[in-house]
């Protein structure tokens, strides 16, 4: 797939996607934006891909931000519509892909970039990297789902102190609190996310999607996240995959999964 603003490829069952805007330390402007709506919706549709890695160019930024030139004579009405469409299109749509989504933060993520990072499933950052949402520094809040997701990972309180300060916080903070789940030095850092997709992608595809449903409905207030888990749970009965890891257990061997 061709863009203009990310760079995108499929290697042995991982999709990689890298923010390729490395002379704007990879800000997410809209046509960013709908680069990775479309690429994350491609990525649902193809069996092949069991799990994405996603990750800014260069070692200075994963994503430093939003490009404010884009929004910084928006009124409400249009600050509202850009919210929403990001959400909906895009930081949503990673947080409900069946697919796993390792974010490998290489440098500052600020704002949108800390958003995006945390709308992925799992995070690993370089030991150089820097986060935090600076948006109260500009007059606004975060838009792109920070004040509901950074409260889920870290704690209310932590979530304020960080918001309402605008700090930054270092990569060993970062993983002292949460935020990412392993700290590693820049030159292993793509391979860190590598190993941890490659140990998903031997578990059965279809039962690796229910869980992904299964952690998040805990934050839907309109969905009992344990009636998800029921559901899901049953669901994986009917799966091929479900037949061949109960066989090969038996058998003491090791399951082929078919994501079937």
């Amino acid at each position: 797939m061709a863009y203009q603003n990310i760079l995108s490829e499929v290697k042995e069952q991982i999709l990689y996607i890298t923010i390729n805007r490395e002379q704007k330390l990879n800000a997410l402007n809209k046509a960013t934006l709908a680069e990775l709506s479309d690429v994350i919706s491609f990525a649902v549709t193809q069996d092949e891909i069991r799990g994405i890695l996603l990750t800014g160019a260069g070692e200075k930024a994963f994503v430093a931000g939003a490009d404010i030139s884009e929004f910084s004579s928006y009124n409400a009405e249009q600050g509202e519509s850009l919210a929403r469409t990001g959400q909906e299109k895009v930081f949503n749509a990673i947080e409900n892909c069946p697919k796993p989504i390792v974010a490998a933060v290489n440098g500052f993520a600020l704002g949108g970039g800390l958003e995006l990072a945390l709308a992925c499933h799992i995070r690993v950052a370089s030991d150089n990297a820097k986060l935090g949402l600076p948006e109260v520094s500009l007059g606004l809040i975060p838009g792109y789902g920070g004040t509901q997701r950074l409260t889920q990972v870290v704690g209310k309180g932590k979530a304020i102190e960080m918001i309402a300060t605008a700090d930054m916080i270092s990569a060993d903070q970062a993983l002292e609190i949460g935020l990412v789940n392993h700290v590693v030095p820049q030159a292993d850092l793509i391979a860190k996310a590598e190993e941890i997709l490659n140990k998903i992608k031997q578990r059965a595809p279809l039962a690796v999607a229910a869980a992904i449903k299964s952690v998040n409905s805990t934050f839907s207030f309109d969905v009992n996240g344990f009636e998800t888990e029921i559901n899901e749970f049953g669901k994986c009965f009917n799966t091929e995959d479900f037949k061949e890891g109960t066989s090969a257990f038996l058998e003491k061997r090791k399951p082929v999964f078919s994501g079937k």
